[in-house]
């Protein structure tokens, strides 16, 4: 299937523009030409008239000569008196003129070197006859159309660049509302304001606006339908949570209640995750206001939140550097960050496994957050993929949802950070950079 080739508008009205002027050029000098044309006939006819009539009142016998081999112009003109008694005698040289007439006029002639337009004169006794070469007119009219034509091949480019840049100029607003499109946030679904665009822009604009609308209502009713999913579940799946402990204190050995409890475990995760995402996704549309914090105490806030988990499965979790680094961002969705990387190490990091956290600030003035575990890792050619929401790699592990670094993601592009996946040559296992401007700048 051929595939669409998509053309330039600019280009394609310069083109146009181009072809219309050079048709216009050669509209205008064939219409030059007629009128010049037009003009000489009606100059030199009068002028042949007039000279037959001079030689009328003084009538004696002239014979021109001719040679083709000579360039004739306007000014030239070929007079022949001659008396009807020796015409035979004129006829073999001077094969231009004409026969005898009754009647005075211009009349046509054509010969074997062109056309040749003349003025007869008859009298009683000669037959006055004035005769020019047509080609003598057409390179008059030649001449004077180019003349005319002149300033307009001069004038022609000039007027072309300023088209050009008139239509330039006049496309401009395009190649405005296309930066303004590009510089927009991916999340931002804010009306374009078409107060700077011309009109034949408004109507596009005006349903792209409508299309940002429905993109933002149906997005809303999403992430509310997710929220509320996730919040009417929470209370279930606790109690759920609740019965099964009891159930294996009193059973502790039976292995369907255990798979049970793990089974709650992760439900009850992924609930968690899910009203996470919901938050994250209400804070890019909604924006929070930027507050001035330290990193180093909500790293280490989110530490004291999950070492209850990391104890469980005897992890030495603990910061190899703990600079002091001020802050001014949005407090809660750098804690998302942390938060999320730190149970996403603890997940996949094997018992008595480490996990080491370093947060500092570098000389141009970045804050760094590093969390690296001794877990299994994850492959270079997965780290745009793990990136992705409900993508997970290690799916025999039943811990997990596959929306922490996606949820980790989202708030490091929302805070204009950079985010980098590699393998930690001290652990072996994941190593997350994360790299933060101290000084948020709102886009």
């Amino acid at each position: 299937m051929k595939e669409n080739q998509h053309y330039s508008l600019r280009k394609r009205l310069i083109a146009y523009v181009s072809l219309f002027s050079v048709i216009l050029g050669c509209v205008l000098i064939f219409t030059a030409y007629k009128i010049s044309l037009h003009e000489t006939t009606e100059i030199l006819d009068a002028q042949m008239v007039y000279l037959a009539e001079r030689l009328e009142k003084n009538v004696r016998p002239l014979e021109s000569q001719f040679s083709h081999q000579k360039r004739y112009h306007e000014e030239d003109l070929f007079v022949d008196v001659w008396a009807y008694s020796e015409r035979k005698d004129l006829t073999h040289e001077n094969h231009y003129l004409i026969e005898p007439k009754t009647k005075a006029g211009f009349y046509t002639q054509e010969t074997e070197h062109g056309t040749w337009i003349a003025y007869v004169l008859p009298t009683e006794q000669y037959q006055i006859q004035i005769s020019q070469q047509f080609k003598v007119r057409e390179h008059l009219a030649f001449e004077l159309a180019g003349t005319m034509f002149l300033p307009y091949l001069v004038i022609m480019p000039l007027a072309l660049l300023g088209l050009i840049l008139i239509i330039r100029r006049s496309l401009r607003p395009l190649d405005t509302f296309k930066s303004e499109l590009s510089r927009r946030d991916p999340n931002s679904l804010s009306s374009i304001q078409n107060n700077d665009y011309p009109q034949e822009l408004i109507p596009t604009i005006n349903e792209m606006n409508h299309l940002f609308e429905r993109i933002s209502l149906s997005q809303q009713e999403q992430r509310q339908f997710v929220a509320d999913a996730a919040h009417e579940l929470r209370t279930p799946i606790t109690a759920l949570n609740l019965q099964t402990k009891i159930l294996m204190s009193q059973f502790p050995e039976d292995p369907n209640l255990l798979n049970l409890s793990k089974g709650l475990a992760r439900m009850q995760h992924l609930v968690t995750q899910l009203l996470a995402l919901a938050k994250q996704d209400s804070s890019l549309r909604h924006e929070r206001i930027a507050t001035h914090f330290q990193l180093n105490d909500v790293a280490l806030n989110c530490v004291e939140q999950l070492v209850n988990l990391a104890m469980q499965k005897d992890i030495d979790l603990g910061f190899l550097r703990n600079d002091t680094v001020q802050m001014y961002s949005i407090e809660q969705s750098v804690h998302s960050i942390i938060f999320n990387l730190i149970d996403n190490a603890i997940k996949y990091t094997p018992n008595t496994g480490i996990i080491n956290i370093s947060v500092f600030e570098d000389l141009h003035g970045f804050a760094w957050i590093k969390i690296e575990d001794s877990g299994a890792g994850i492959d270079a050619d997965l780290y745009d993929k793990v990136l992705k929401r409900f993508y997970r790699v290690h799916h025999h592990l039943e811990v997990g949802s596959g929306l922490g670094l996606s949820i980790v993601d989202k708030a490091v592009q929302h805070l204009h950070g950079e985010l980098q996946l590699l393998r930690s040559e001290e652990l072996g296992g994941l190593e997350v950079l994360v790299k933060l401007p101290t000084q948020l700048i709102e886009k």
